[in-house]
Formats: C-alpha cells, sequence, structure tokens
C-alpha cells in the first residue's frame, strides 16, 4: 500500500495535490477520482465481455474498439501519472497495486500485434479491490490477509496432498484402463486418468463412464472416497485458521468460537471458560 509520506517535497505542489487526489481517498476530488476509475473499470469489463458475443460484436465492433482506445488511454495516462507524482517510484511499480495498475494497460497494446490477448483486458477487474480503500472497508482486506496467511502457512502440506491426490488419480485410471478394455472413453491411460480425476473431484462431466459391473464399482468407491478427499485441503487451512486466531485472540477449545470478547471469561456459544 502506498504511504503518506511517498509524496514529491511541498515545492512541487501540483505534484503533492494530485498524489493525494490519486492515491488518497481522503478528499472529495480523490473520491471522485476513484469512482470514475471503478466505473471505468465495469464499462472495459462489460465491453470485453460482449465482444466476445459474435452477434453483439458484428453490430457494435466499431464503437467498442473506440471505447477500449478512450478507456486504455485514459488508464495509461493514471499508471503515468501515479509513477510521477510518487516518491518511491520502484515500490510502487513492483507493488501488488502498481503491478495490477500496468497489468490493466498491457493486454491493449499487446493486442496490437496479437489480437486474442486483447481478453486478457479482464483483469482490469482486479482494480476494483481498490473499493475496500475507496469505502473505508480496510477490515474486509485485513480478514482476506489473515486468510492468505492461513493458506501460506498450510502451504507444503497442501502440496502433499495434491501430490498424494495425482499419484491415488494415476494408480486409479491405470486401474479402469484394464477394467474397462479399451472401451469408449478409456482407450489410453490419460484418457482413464481424466476419467478419474473428474470422479475424485465430484465434478462428474458424464462425458466419461465405465460399462462394466467392475468398472462401475470401481467408480462408486471412488466417488465414495472424493467426498473424503475433499474435506482433507479444507481441514488443513481450517486448523490454520484456527491455530492463527489463538495466536491473536482467545478461542474457544470446546467449539472452536473466536468470537470472543477481551473482557469475557465464558464463551457465548457453548459456555466453555475460556480464561
Amino acid at each position: 500500500m502506498e504511504k503518506e509520506h511517498d509524496f514529491i517535497p511541498e515545492r512541487q505542489k501540483w505534484k503533492r495535490q494530485l498524489f493525494r487526489i490519486i492515491f488518497k481517498a481522503d478528499t472529495k476530488l480523490g473520491k471522485i477520482f476513484d469512482m470514475l476509475l471503478l466505473g471505468l473499470i465495469l464499462i472495459s469489463t462489460f465491453i470485453v465481455m460482449m465482444e466476445s458475443v459474435e452477434v453483439f460484436d458484428a453490430k457494435l465492433h466499431r464503437t467498442f474498439v473506440v471505447l477500449e482506445i478512450i478507456i486504455t488511454l485514459i488508464f495509461t495516462v493514471e499508471y503515468v501519472l501515479r509513477i510521477l507524482t510518487i516518491r518511491n517510484k520502484k515500490a510502487y511499480i513492483l507493488s501488488f497495486f502498481g503491478v495490477i495498475d500496468f497489468l490493466a494497460i498491457l493486454p491493449f497494446y499487446l493486442s496490437l500485434f496479437i489480437p486474442i490477448t486483447k481478453y486478457f483486458l479482464i483483469l482490469r477487474m482486479l482494480r476494483m479491490l481498490r473499493v475496500f480503500r475507496i469505502f473505508n472497508l480496510l477490515d474486509f482486506m485485513n480478514d482476506g490477509s489473515f486468510i492468505v496467511t492461513a493458506l501460506k502457512n498450510s502451504s507444503r502440506k497442501i502440496y502433499i496432498f495434491l501430490l498424494f491426490l495425482m499419484i491415488f488419480s494415476v494408480i486409479v485410471g491405470s486401474m479402469m484402463f484394464m477394467v474397462e478394455g479399451h472401451r469408449e472413453g478409456f482407450e489410453s491411460i490419460p484418457q482413464s486418468i481424466y476419467w478419474a480425476v473428474v470422479t475424485v473431484t465430484t465434478v462428474g462431466y458424464g462425458d466419461v463412464s465405465p460399462s462394466t459391473p467392475l468398472g462401475k464399482f470401481l467408480s462408486v468407491l471412488l466417488m465414495l472416497a472424493g467426498y473424503s478427499i475433499i474435506a482433507v485441503p479444507t481441514g488443513i487451512v481450517t486448523a490454520e485458521m484456527r491455530a492463527k486466531r489463538q495466536e491473536l485472540g482467545k478461542v474457544c477449545n470446546r467449539c472452536g468460537n473466536a468470537d470472543i470478547d477481551d473482557d469475557a471469561r465464558y464463551c457465548k456459544i457453548c459456555g466453555e471458560k475460556v480464561v
């Protein structure tokens, strides 16, 4: 996040004032500026989606292109102004929001050489995250950081789980290839592995299904195993989040309730003593 002291010195007042409008939302002009940007982001996203619909693109292609050029130019000027008005330019450019701001304009210029890349303009939606700052909802950002930290701390366990899941899918897929005997959908081990992944994740597209009694029996076992497998990463992250909550404050050891006041002696959910 940008810091208040990052603006240009007092002698360049226009840069300081522009910095406050662009980077802050504590003034009327700053809020108007941010709201206009959010409006442009929504319009740009709508245009990208409508361009993928042949009926609308055929009728309004020229209008879509003109609007996209105008919006991209506005975003480009805004990005340049952010760099010019901030003191620590490198920190901004390499920051999360700095990278997002750059990605908001890059696909348009790439599309001049590789047309299909224009659909990456949908990445502009990530700039909507600034809505938390505009409407003073930073507590939501803190909650988001809490979840990200829990996921990061659980990453090793999740990687091991995914490795196990990959091995499991390969083994089951190979078994189904042997059981089904080259029938439709199981002509090769990779195709059988595809079926195993779809089944164990309980997605169930239905495009490939076994026809032999033994194959159907294995399918039932795999589908039942899928429900337990899905619960594993959820449990890992939940345990990490609970541990993190315990570091930050009181958590009921009986029911896991973390909504406990600092001066409370008993859990408001189950009545368990917490001090």
